[in-house]
C-alpha cells in the first residue's frame, strides 16, 4: 500500500500517523521523545527514519511524509533535515512542531502557538517565508509553558516572602508540590534540578492556587497570556498572515485560565483575530503537509 506519514515531535513524546492517499488514517503511533534532538542533522534524519520505518510496514511504500518537530526553529534548519531525510529515501516537509497547528485546523494560513512543555509561535507570511517567535527554552524564556510558569510563580512566592507579605496561597501550594518547610528548601527544590521534569509538572499547583483565589499565581497566569500575545504581536509586525490564531499544547489546552487570559489579550489588541484551541492531534498537520507536497493545489 502506498501511505502518506505525519509525525509530530514534541518535548516530550513522539507522535506518527500513518495515511492512504486519500487521508484515510489507517494506524497511530506515539513513543516517548527522550532521544530526540534536532541536531547534529545528520543524526536527527537517521532517528526519524528509524522512526518512520517502525510506523510503516516494509511493504508499504512512504510516498511522502510532513515532518514537525521541536529544535527545528530556522527555515534554513528545517530545509537542511528535509534534504538530509530525502537522502535515506523519504521525501519530506518539515517544519516546527508549532507549525503543524494551522494545517492541523484546516487552514491555509495563520500562527500556531505552542504552550506546553515549551512555549514558541510561528507564523509565515504573504511570501511564504517561515517566521519565529520565542523558544527559546525553559531557562531563558518559553513563557506560559508548564516549567516557565513554575519558574515565574516560584519567584513571585519568595519575592512575596522576602518583602514579609501575607502568603495569599501561592508559597503554600508550591511548598505542597515540593513537599518542602520553608522557602529555603522551596528555592533548593527548584534550584538544585532545572529540569522541565522537576519544573513541570508544578504548573497544576499554580494553576489551582489561582483558582482558590491566590492573587500572585493569577498574576503569573496574566503574565503568561501578556507573554503568548507578544509572541503573536512579534510575528504580525514582521508580516504573519492569517486572521486564526491556533493554539495547542497541555498547559493552553487544559487550563482555562491561560486560554481565557490569552484571548483576552489578543482582542485588546487584535479584536479581529481569533483564538482556535485544536481539537485534532497536532500530528494530522503533519498528514495535510505530505498529502500537499503530492497535490500543491489541495
Amino acid at each position: 500500500m502506498r501511505v502518506v506519514v505525519g509525525v509530530d515531535v514534541g518535548g516530550t513524546k513522539v507522535a506518527v500517523r500513518v495515511a492512504t492517499l486519500d487521508g484515510e488514517v489507517v494506524s497511530d503511533h506515539q513513543w516517548p521523545a527522550d532521544a530526540w534532538s534536532a541536531s547534529p542533522v545528520p543524526a536527527a534524519a537517521r532517528w526519524l527514519r528509524s522512526l518512520l520505518s517502525l510506523a510503516v510496514p516494509a511493504d508499504d511504500e512512504i510516498v511522502a511524509a510532513g515532518i514537525g518537530a521541536q529544535g527545528c526553529d530556522t527555515q534554513e534548519h528545517c530545509i537542511e533535515l528535509a534534504e538530509a531525510v530525502a537522502a535515506l529515501g523519504v521525501h519530506a516537509t518539515v517544519v516546527n512542531d508549532a507549525a503543524l497547528l494551522v494545517p492541523a485546523a484546516g487552514l491555509e494560513e495563520g500562527i500556531g502557538v505552542i504552550a506546553g512543555t515549551g512555549s514558541i509561535a510561528v507564523g509565515a507570511d504573504a511570501a511564504g517565508t517561515v517566521l519565529f517567535a520565542g523558544g527559546w527554552g525553559w531557562v531563558l524564556g518559553d513563557e506560559a509553558s508548564a516549567p516557565a510558569i513554575v519558574r515565574e510563580a516560584t519567584k513571585a512566592a519568595l519575592a512575596a516572602y522576602d518583602d514579609r507579605r501575607p502568603d495569599d496561597g501561592l508559597l503554600r501550594a508550591l511548598l505542597r508540590h515540593y513537599a518542602v518547610a520553608d522557602p529555603p528548601a522551596l528555592a533548593r527544590a527548584v534550584n538544585d534540578v532545572p529540569t522541565p521534569e522537576n519544573w513541570g509538572p508544578g504548573a497544576v499547583a499554580v494553576f489551582q492556587a489561582a483558582d482558590e483565589g491566590s492573587s500572585l499565581a493569577a498574576r503569573v497566569v496574566d503574565e503568561a497570556a501578556r507573554s503568548l500575545k507578544l509572541l503573536v504581536c512579534q510575528l504580525i509586525a514582521r508580516g504573519a498572515v492569517g486572521d486564526t490564531v491556533v493554539a495547542a499544547g497541555s498547559v493552553i489546552v487544559n487550563q482555562p485560565r491561560l486560554a481565557d487570559r490569552f484571548r483576552a489579550r489578543l482582542a485588546d489588541f487584535y479584536p479581529s483575530l481569533t483564538l482556535r484551541l485544536l481539537d485534532v492531534p497536532p500530528v494530522a498537520g503533519g498528514v495535510e503537509l505530505a498529502l500537499r507536497r503530492l497535490s500543491p493545489q489541495r
